[in-house]
Parts: C-alpha cells; sequence; structure tokens
C-alpha cells in the first residue's frame, strides 16, 4: 500500500509540473493538493506539508488567493497531530491571505482551528492572542456578537491560565470597543472578573452556571474551559504565572 502512495505522489507531482510549464498554475495546484492527500495517507508527514505550501503558492500564482488558503488550511489539518508547529505556521498563514483579501470572515474554521491546537499544546498567551486577532477580523467584517463572543473567549482562556493580570488587561482593551462593552459578554466578563477580584471561587461558579445563556454560545472548547473555572487558588492568582494551570489541563478534553 505504501508502495501505491508513493507513486500517487510522483504521479501528481509530475502532473503539476507539467500543467506548470503548460502556464496553468491553478490546475498544476489542484495536482498538488492531491499529492498532498496521498503523502498524507502514505504518512510522509514532511512531504505532505511541502505539497500543501506548493499547492498554495500555484493558486496565488493563478491569482486564486482563497483557495490558497484553503490549501493550506487543509494541510494543517493534515499534519496537526504530528508537526503542530508547522501546522500552526501554515494556520496563521492562511489567515494572513484571508486578511489581506479583506475576506476575514471566511476564516472562522481556520482561527478556530488554530485556537484549539494552541490550547493542545498548553499555549495559553498564543491561543488568547488569536482569540484577540480573531475578533478585529470581526470589527472589520461588521460582525459584532461573534467579536463579542472572541472577547471573552480571550478572558477566559487567560482566567483559565491562572493570570488575572492579563484577564484584567484582556478586559480592559476589549472594553475600549463599546459593542463588547454594552454587549451581554461585557457584563459577564465584568462581573467573572470581580468575582476573581474578591477571591469569590464559589462567586465564580456561580455566574457561570446563571449566564448559559453566553457561555454556550462560545466554540466548544472554550465552553470546557469556562465550565472548569476557577481553577487553581483564586485568592493567590494576581499576576500569577501562565504555567499556573498546567497541571490541570487536559488536552483530550479538546478533541
Amino acid at each position: 500500500m505504501a508502495k501505491h502512495y508513493e507513486k500517487a505522489i510522483e504521479a501528481f507531482e509530475k502532473a503539476a509540473t507539467g500543467q506548470e510549464r503548460m502556464g496553468a498554475p491553478f490546475t498544476a495546484a489542484k495536482h498538488m493538493e492531491s499529492a498532498g492527500m496521498m503523502a498524507k495517507e502514505a504518512r510522509r508527514w514532511e512531504v505532505a506539508t511541502a505539497s500543501y505550501k506548493r499547492a498554495c503558492e500555484l493558486y496565488l500564482e493563478a491569482g486564486r488567493p482563497q483557495p490558497g488558503a484553503d490549501a493550506l488550511f487543509k494541510g494543517a489539518r493534515a499534519i496537526e497531530d504530528h508537526l503542530p508547529d508547522e501546522a500552526l505556521r501554515m494556520y496563521t498563514e492562511a489567515i494572513s491571505i484571508s486578511e489581506e483579501e479583506g475576506r476575514e470572515q471566511s476564516a472562522g474554521d481556520v482561527f478556530r482551528a488554530a485556537v484549539t491546537l494552541y490550547l493542545k499544546l498548553e499555549r495559553f498567551t498564543d491561543a488568547a492572542t488569536m482569540l484577540l486577532r480573531q475578533g478585529l477580523a470581526f470589527d472589520k467584517s461588521k460582525v459584532k456578537q461573534s467579536q463579542c463572543k472572541a472577547y471573552v473567549s480571550a478572558v477566559i482562556v487567560y482566567l483559565y491560565a491562572h493570570d488575572l493580570k492579563q484577564a484584567d488587561k484582556c478586559y480592559n482593551d476589549c472594553s475600549e470597543v463599546e459593542a463588547f462593552d454594552n454587549s451581554e459578554q461585557g457584563e459577564f466578563t465584568r462581573k467573572i472578573l470581580q468575582a476573581y477580584r474578591d477571591g469569590d471561587a464559589e462567586e465564580v461558579k456561580y455566574i457561570i452556571s446563571k449566564s448559559k445563556h453566553v457561555v454556550e454560545q462560545l466554540d466548544h472548547m472554550i465552553i470546557r474551559l469556562a465550565n472548569k473555572l476557577p481553577t487553581g487558588d483564586i485568592n493567590a492568582n494576581t499576576g500569577t504565572s501562565l504555567a499556573g494551570a498546567q497541571d490541570e489541563f487536559d488536552p483530550d478534553d479538546l478533541t
């Protein structure tokens, strides 16, 4: 079976080269995507990465940036369990392409995949930063409700990571956006941060339980983090390192 996949990879790569020489980069890109798919089946992760990246380059050459971003997304999904850092670079590049084309709203699945992978890797700051970037994307596309969800999600990530200082800063920055400040997500965030400042773990749990209409609108991985709050010693969390929550983090909960 492995030999079959190797032959298929070679055949698609040759077909892509032929189409490129004929001045048909779009068709060549499709062949490279197929090569990437075969490489995935053969568990040739580096080859799959290179194939999907080359497909993206060819789509861009053909003046088709969105299929290029889609190719990177597919490639990243194919390799993320084996080459997570490379997958994150591909997710980020796919998002950048969509942003450059003014198609941020179409990148929702890419943002979600990147955030989920950052959380699995316990890279909480990066996850929160990506959520804030997503919030800005929603702002540009005038999707205010989704923007508010992204901002409250970033605060939840910081709180799960036991970093009240960063959660507070994140909230203060996001509150400069009127839509968030006046939203139910903004109100929920204010209440839960106050409970943290008061060192009242039971109040944190109560606010979450009474705010299901807010929490359950979020992406599933954020809902699971929210339902585990508070983490650690809430009376000693101000300025605590992001490492504080890692012992309790279960990546399997995000799959």
